[in-house]
């Protein structure tokens, strides 16, 4: 019996230049795996230029929907972005933020929730804060959670004789 190949998807729009490194760390350690890039071509990067990269239309959603239409139970998608969150997960995807907050069916109805007050709340003329600063820290602590989905897809094994 054959293993399912394993695909991780990276909304690459707003994911930080750090974890995109992060991501590509693996890459020889995930031989049998394919990493895709999703942006829209108002992002394109010459950056991590040996990775495959699928470029989709500036329209709003395009990175995210084309990552809705081409996962599969299984794979892992990395966002920020709660709504394609939502949408993954019944389909069986691992999905974790580049901060390493895993997205589950448990927390999701509780961060679309927060998202929905944060935005009628702006809509009401009241400022909200942004995001934190992105730190070393989120890099470690999503190379953590990284690596505690991919143990449950490979096995302990592979990260102790390839990372």
């Amino acid at each position: 019996m054959t293993k399912k190949k394993l695909t991780l998807f990276v909304d690459a729009d707003a994911c930080p230049v750090l974890i995109k490194e992060e991501i590509m760390s693996f890459q020889k350690a995930l031989s049998d795996a394919e990493t895709i890039f999703v942006a829209s071509y108002a992002h394109m990067s010459t950056t991590f230029r040996q990775a495959k990269w699928v470029m989709v239309d500036s329209e709003k959603e395009e990175a995210d929907l084309y990552i809705h239409r081409h996962t599969k139970k299984g794979d892992i998608a990395i966002t920020q972005d709660y709504g394609l969150a939502s949408l993954l997960l019944p389909k069986g995807v691992f999905v974790l933020s580049p901060r390493g907050k895993r997205y589950t069916e448990e927390n999701i109805s509780t961060l679309l929730h927060t998202r929905y007050l944060a935005s009628k709340s702006r809509r009401a003329g009241k400022h909200t804060k942004g995001p934190r600063k992105f730190t070393g820290d989120d890099r470690v602590q999503f190379r953590e959670a990284l690596i505690k989905i991919l143990s449950n897809y490979e096995g302990d094994y592979f990260y102790l004789s390839k990372l």
